[in-house]
């Protein structure tokens, strides 16, 4: 499965394969565990770390019938997701040195697949996470034994992140899904994004210092469906600015371009090369008619930021998708300073 950059909260960055997850929804008696690297059998952390090094190893060569060929079968078979991200990642890989970091084991039992499997892994406290636990938590997996093993690849061509899930077929880890991420963004890390929230806040731009919250968590953790004591303080610490007139939590908002009025869907934060860009949806009837289409974003572009003027000083381009009922969308993208 293809997927571009995740705008549920939180919001996470580059085009990725998905592991796979069957749309099924029966429940059931289930348990689900989390086996850290210092819970497993020696023997079972070596054959996934050194699984997981192979498969880095062969990304970075850019082999992705290699990878097809190592997958489990959902995943063989819809793999286009999983070969662009290589595609798009590979050059970052290329020369980079591969770390990996102690992996996890999660192990669903029961009857029917999970529609919410929760799984605590490490060391937790009397007040939730600490700095040895994580939690993940994945929709609709089916029963099996799966691996989460996490490569931070450095000294290429910039820092990323590559997360496999690899689910155990016989006496292999077969890739089940491949997620890769930069850390950071024009050279600046989820803390430096953190502190930049923290500094809009205090300056009453609370809408900007939601973004900036948005992106430090979107850096500090390696996939949507982790969180770790650092997320959860940084999710904390975004609440005190939620803002009551953006469209959050599926909301829609009001814009006005004229006579017209626009509802805006998502707004969310994006790294595109080295700029922080806010993109903006809103719905519209029908996206066939390209030129009006593009005359339309313009005009929500303008409206959004006569709305929100803030966002002049936070990012450097807006990019304004109008999204029809089916889904299909197109987008304009104004650089800030051209947006008169």
């Amino acid at each position: 499965m293809a997927c571009d950059r995740p705008h549920a909260l939180p919001n996470y960055g580059t085009r990725c394969g998905w592991l796979w997850l069957a749309l099924l929804g029966a429940t059931a008696v289930q348990a689900q565990t989390c086996q850290s690297a210092t819970d497993m059998e020696p023997a079972v952390r070596t054959a996934l770390e050194t699984s997981a090094k192979r498969y880095f190893d062969v990304a970075a060569r850019g082999d992705s019938g290699t990878l097809q060929q190592n997958s489990i079968a959902a995943v063989a078979a819809n793999f286009s997701g999983i070969e662009a991200a290589v595609k798009d990642n590979q050059a970052a890989f290329t020369g980079a040195h591969a770390a990996v970091r102690p992996p996890y084991v999660l192990t669903t039992e029961g009857t029917e697949p999970q529609e919410h499997a929760e799984f605590l892994c490490g060391v937790f406290g009397k007040s939730g996470q600490t700095a040895d636990s994580a939690v993940f938590l994945l929709h609709n997996l089916p029963l099996g034994k799966y691996a989460v093993a996490i490569i931070d690849a450095q000294g290429g061509q910039d820092a990323r992140t590559l997360t496999m899930i690899l689910q155990q077929m016989g006496m292999d880890w077969k890739l089940a899904g491949f997620y890769a991420r930069p850390v950071k963004v024009n050279g600046h890390d989820g803390a430096w994004f953190a502190q930049r929230a923290r500094d809009f806040k205090a300056k009453g731009q609370n809408r900007n210092a939601w973004l900036y919250f948005r992106e430090a968590i979107a850096l500090s953790a390696p996939v949507d469906f982790m969180s770790t004591l650092v997320t959860d303080k940084l999710y904390d610490e975004m609440q005190t600015v939620l803002p009551s007139d953006m469209p959050v939590n599926g909301t829609t908002v009001d814009v006005s371009a004229g006579a017209k009025t626009y509802h805006l869907t998502e707004i969310f934060p994006l790294a595109v090369g080295n700029d922080l860009d806010v993109v903006a949806k809103y719905q519209a009837a029908d996206v066939s008619n390209t030129a009006q289409t593009y005359q339309e974003n313009v005009a929500v572009t303008k409206a959004l930021l006569a709305k929100f003027p803030e966002f002049r000083e936070a990012f450097a381009g807006v990019i304004v998708r109008a999204v029809e009922p089916s889904g299909r969308d197109y987008g304009s993208l104004m650089a800030m300073k051209d947006v008169k």
